[in-house]
């Protein structure tokens, strides 16, 4: 049985034995409350041995006794919520299936995992129904007997109201009903949380100071792609659409700003670092470029006259494109289960914790303008050497290092936007000749395709007519870019 998600949506009282459950039922919007169901309910939770689970505020447990049996990985959500991952029970008892870890793995990476709490809940379930007999919500009263692995148990009770089918306001009606009746916001965020107490460890929250250092930029920009590393690779992980997209651009962007605050950052540790962001975004890219090209062609073949289109050509390109894909992808999973991959995170972790500051650190108001010009100066010789490239070949060459280049440039003024004005503009103009410019790059990859696909047609003596037709809509699509770059190149000014 494949793993199954959901958005969880609660909110947890703290409940005294003598409190009574107040009249659910004249809650706004409750038809009736259904006959009380209860369970009796164990949940072994593991974490690594420094409870880095627990300190990045993830949850993995193996549940039993209840209605949803099964090992279970729940992730810090959006708006309030938590997004719950369920897999099956399975046989395994003792260790946590290999399918579960790798849920986890960017938390944990090659540390083994071990129970560290259990929990015996005693729960008695009260369902909130409309009018229809739909659930809107469930309401858990919970009996709990939580022990720490080597320590001695201890009890308490606490109310869950859980969102089904019903809105937020419900929720806040049934917490205004059930402070009524003597319940009180919990003291933790989890029964984990409330059980482990301060043995989890607490990560110091670092802020951009008010008048930073130009290395305190680096920290806040390449913190902000440390984490949206450590978001996504769950995703990536579970096919999330558009994910390994958003993982590669946190990689360029971490990579990036290496390159970019060189003057402040230790360049050896830098270019270390560099070299295997660049190693992780290229098993990542394969999957992604063949997921990009499968929808372009898809539309594009769809617009071509029906009469000449010869052969089977959209179904052609899509189970080629469809092959790389499936391949880069298993190949990104590998590099996603590799040691080179956790140490990689290992390092990663070390940078922001404690960047490896060298050289002239000034104040960033001061000195930023300066490093946004080197990299605007950068961009504007790989333009120059575009201009006077003497084949068609070379200048897709250099215009592909001048969207290089630009999107370095966005990228370092994305990370001077708390200290210096216009540079938001400045990244939105660098931002456009990188869209441009990625339809030319997009272009040239496609052309090469439809090049080689249409000698493989040919070879088998079948017609290439259509693929040489795409390839000159992709011709055409390749020199409008162009155009549309040189046309634009002299109204992106820096300073």
């Amino acid at each position: 049985m494949a793993p199954t998600e959901q958005l969880e949506i609660e909110t947890k009282y703290d409940v005294g034995t003598s409190v009574v459950l107040p009249a659910l039922h004249e809650l706004p919007g409750v038809a009736s409350v259904a006959q009380p169901v209860e369970l009796d309910l164990e949940a072994v939770y593991y974490d690594t041995a420094e409870l880095d689970l627990a300190a990045h505020k993830v949850t993995l447990r193996r549940r039993t006794g209840g209605e949803d049996d099964g090992w279970h990985v729940k992730f810090p959500g959006s708006s309030g919520g938590r997004l719950e991952v369920r897999h099956p029970l399975g046989r395994s008892v003792r260790s946590v299936p290999i399918a579960v870890v790798r849920t986890v793995r960017v938390h944990v990476r090659d540390r083994p995992l071990t129970p560290v709490v259990t929990l015996q809940t005693r729960r008695i379930v009260h369902r909130l129904l409309d009018a229809d007999g739909g659930v809107l919500a469930e309401v858990a009263d919970d009996h709990v007997t939580a022990t720490v692995e080597g320590g001695e148990p201890e009890s308490w009770r606490e109310v869950e109201v859980e969102l089904v089918d019903g809105d937020r306001l419900l929720l806040e009606d049934a917490g205004e009903l059930l402070e009524s009746a003597g319940a009180r916001p919990a003291s933790g965020p989890s029964k984990l949380a409330r059980a482990l107490g301060d043995r989890v460890p607490a990560y110091d929250e670092w802020t951009l100071p008010k008048k930073p250092r130009t290395s305190d930029l680096f920290r806040a920009y390449a913190g902000a792609q440390v984490q949206a590393i450590r978001e996504r690779d769950p995703e990536v992980r579970r096919d999330v659409p558009d994910s390994i997209h958003k993982f590669r651009v946190a990689t360029r962007r971490l990579r990036s700003a290496l390159a970019t605050y060189r003057p402040v950052i230790d360049r050896t540790a830098g270019d270390e670092l560099r070299a295997e962001l660049k190693w992780l975004a290229g098993e990542l890219g394969v999957a992604r470029d063949a997921e990009v090209q499968r929808e372009h062609f898809a539309a594009e073949v769809a617009e071509q006259p029906v009469e000449l289109v010869m052969g089977r050509v959209a179904g052609r390109i899509d189970d080629h494109l469809r092959r790389v894909y499936k391949d880069g992808r298993a190949g990104a999973l590998a590099a996603l289960e590799s040691p080179r991959y956790f140490r990689l995170l290992d390092a990663l972790d070390d940078l922001i914790a404690k960047p490896p500051v060298t050289g002239d650190d000034r104040k960033a108001s001061k000195q930023i303008g300066e490093i946004l010009d080197h990299d605007y100066r950068r961009m504007r010789k790989a333009v120059r050497r575009s201009q006077q490239a003497e084949t068609v070949a070379e200048q897709d060459h250099e215009l592909h290092e001048v969207r290089k280049s630009s999107k370095r440039l966005r990228y370092a003024a994305e990370s001077a936007v708390p200290v210096l004005s216009g540079a938001a503009d400045l990244a939105e103009r660098a931002e456009e000749v990188q869209e441009i410019l990625g339809e030319h790059q997009d272009s040239v990859v496609s052309r090469e395709l439809l090049h080689h696909l249409a000698l493989e047609v040919y070879a088998e003596g079948g017609n290439p007519f259509t693929y040489g037709r795409l390839h000159a809509v992709e011709e055409f699509r390749g020199n409008t870019s162009r155009e549309a770059f040189y046309k634009l190149w002299p109204t992106l000014k820096f300073n």
